[in-house]
Parts: structure tokens; C-alpha cells; sequence
């Protein structure tokens, strides 16, 4: 089985598929002093263009892993997360409170998804 990375570097690749399944990890690139709705938006597009390069969308997604540095952000994480999403085609998701690399960060997430039927790598 083929194993594709996208922008594979020494420390990461942005995207990894194997057998369909696309993951990769999305963090706040954008301005920072926003808060945690701003960073979870920027996370957001930013694994819409990702999920794109791979030929899917939001709607294929199967799981997420969600680092948070607050739980008292967690209201805001949501409203942005749920409003984001259509009714019916949210993935599982797990929450899990950490310190990030970045102290600035607020947020950070670990995405997989089903990749395009005609993704090739």
C-alpha cells in the first residue's frame, strides 16, 4: 500500500494518506491576538484548504483531536466548531487540555478524514 505525504519535510508532512484516510494538523497561523474564536476559525479554513488538496471536504471528515491550553475557552471553540459544521456531518471528536509549543497558541487540531474516490497522491 502506497503511502503519499504532501510537502513532506524532516520534522513533519502537512498531509499523510494511506489506504484513503488523510491526516495532518492544522494551528493558528494568522493573527493571534484574537482569541480563541479567531484561532479556531483560522484552524478551520485552513484544514478546508488542506482536506481540498486531498479531494475531499469537511463533510468527510472522521475524527478530530482538539488540543486546547483553557477548558474556559471551550464555549468559544464550540460556537465556532458547531456553526461551522451542517447538521448531521460532524466527526468524532476528542477535547484534550495541553500546554502548546507556542504560547500564543490557543488551539490546536489532529484531523482525519476520507480522502477524494479519485485522490492519487
Amino acid at each position: 500500500m502506497k503511502i503519499h505525504r504532501i510537502n513532506a519535510g524532516q520534522r513533519w508532512s502537512d498531509i499523510v494518506v494511506c489506504n484513503g484516510i488523510a491526516k495532518f494538523v492544522e494551528i493558528p497561523e494568522g493573527d493571534l491576538s484574537g482569541g480563541v474564536k479567531s484561532q479556531v476559525a483560522q484552524v478551520l479554513a485552513q484544514a478546508e484548504k488542506s482536506l481540498a488538496k486531498v479531494g475531499s471536504d469537511k463533510s468527510r471528515l472522521l475524527s478530530v483531536t482538539i488540543y486546547i491550553t483553557d477548558f474556559a475557552n471551550i464555549n468559544g471553540l464550540n460556537e465556532v466548531w458547531d456553526a461551522w459544521f451542517a447538521e448531521g456531518t460532524a466527526p468524532s471528536r476528542a477535547c484534550v487540555k495541553v500546554e502548546l509549543s507556542n504560547p500564543e497558541w490557543c488551539v490546536e487540531m489532529a484531523f482525519e478524514a476520507a480522502a477524494g474516490e479519485d485522490f492519487a497522491g
